[in-house]
């Protein structure tokens, strides 16, 4: 009797981790490079180090709690700084996103990036994932080799997260410094610190208190499953610029942009999306050439408003690399400029 009582407790066991075991969410990291995976050779060197230095299973094998969280997969889609990110690169990541989801072992995605053009891949895979499964960023300011390096808590968080059923219908989000934020309005705010990522208007969504998520809010712009953008066939992105609006800008630069067939052009105003005499006829000029036109503030942050006197479209709250990434998106459906306007009032 007592071996059997042995026996059965044994097995009892055995079954309840085996359990266990299959109960945890199953998320994929898709690593492409950054801070978060960079090398220096001094462990004090923060601004000197290169980027994208680690593969992906360097960073997994670094976090041993994960194992705790989530059966975690991991693939490297790229390994560079975010400087060098490409629209053919997130048309690609954006496909893996979308098929990894489809998969009904697959509970959500995490994406390691570099923090200076994280934002906009962010935004992009917001407005062109098909699903309600959670896909979350996240980053380091500080490289891998750092004595307080960050990317390893930021990691934990971010599987933390997407392994979470209160993460599900949120939209794509981002991970870093203890703090949830939307994809729609996250932007970094700061070139080294490690609480750059903030939405200084909306505020986030949540933070981590205790290695544990907190949500607060949740935002109302379409995203991932309702969106109506599905790049599945679309083999190359359209071209869209940024010019950037100064005291006495050329008109030139418009010139160049008509002259390099450029499918639409964000142009960062001062104030609130303002134009001079030269960028208004530049303006003018690259609509009748058919060339799309947004235009956004260059301050940052602020809602450019609808004014009848100034030429081209307005992006709405999104900041000016964010309206860039939308009429990008936006120019594989259509060319109709009050369809794109209503784009940036609804995304």
């Amino acid at each position: 009797m007592k071996y059997k009582i042995i026996l059965f407790t044994t097995l009892f066991l055995m079954s309840t981790f085996c359990f266990g075991e299959t109960k945890l969410p199953h998320v994929v990291i898709l690593a492409t490079g950054g801070t978060i995976a960079g090398s220096a050779a001094s462990n004090t060197d923060t601004v000197s180090y290169k980027a994208g230095e680690l593969g992906v299973q360097t960073l997994i094998d670094a976090v041993p709690e994960l194992k705790n969280i989530a059966q975690i997969d991991g693939e490297q889609v790229a390994n560079i700084g975010s400087n060098d990110m490409t629209s053919d690169i997130i048309l690609k990541l954006s496909n893996r996103v979308n098929e990894l989801l489809a998969k009904d072992d697959v509970d959500g995605i995490v994406i390691t990036h570099g923090t200076d053009t994280l934002e906009e891949t962010a935004y992009f895979l917001h407005l062109t994932v098909k699903s309600d499964k959670p896909v979350v960023l996240t980053a380091a300011m500080r490289p891998a080799t750092a004595i307080s390096a960050d990317g390893p808590m930021n990691l934990l968080e971010a599987v933390t997260l997407t392994s979470t059923s209160e993460a599900k219908g949120r939209g794509v989000m981002v991970v870093l410094n203890d703090r949830i934020g939307s994809a729609r309005f996250i932007t970094k705010t700061n070139g080294t610190t490690t609480d750059t990522f903030k939405a200084a208007e909306q505020g986030y969504l949540g933070v981590f208190i205790a290695a544990k998520p907190h949500f607060e809010t949740k935002i109302d712009k379409l995203h991932t499953s309702n969106s109506i953008f599905d790049l599945s066939g679309v083999k190359e992105l359209p071209k869209v610029i940024i010019l950037y609006g100064y005291q006495d800008d050329p008109e030139y630069l418009f010139d160049a942009a008509i002259e390099n067939h450029v499918d639409g052009i964000v142009y960062a105003g001062s104030g609130a999306g303002s134009t001079s005499v030269r960028s208004d006829r530049g303006i003018k000029k690259a609509e009748n050439a058919g060339i799309v036109v947004v235009r956004s503030s260059r301050t940052g942050s602020g809602i450019v408003p609808v004014n009848k006197t100034l030429p081209g479209l307005v992006s709405d709250s999104l900041n000016t690399e964010k309206a860039r990434i939308l009429l990008m998106t936006a120019l594989t459906k259509t060319k109709d400029p009050e369809l794109i306007q209503q784009y940036f009032h609804t995304y």
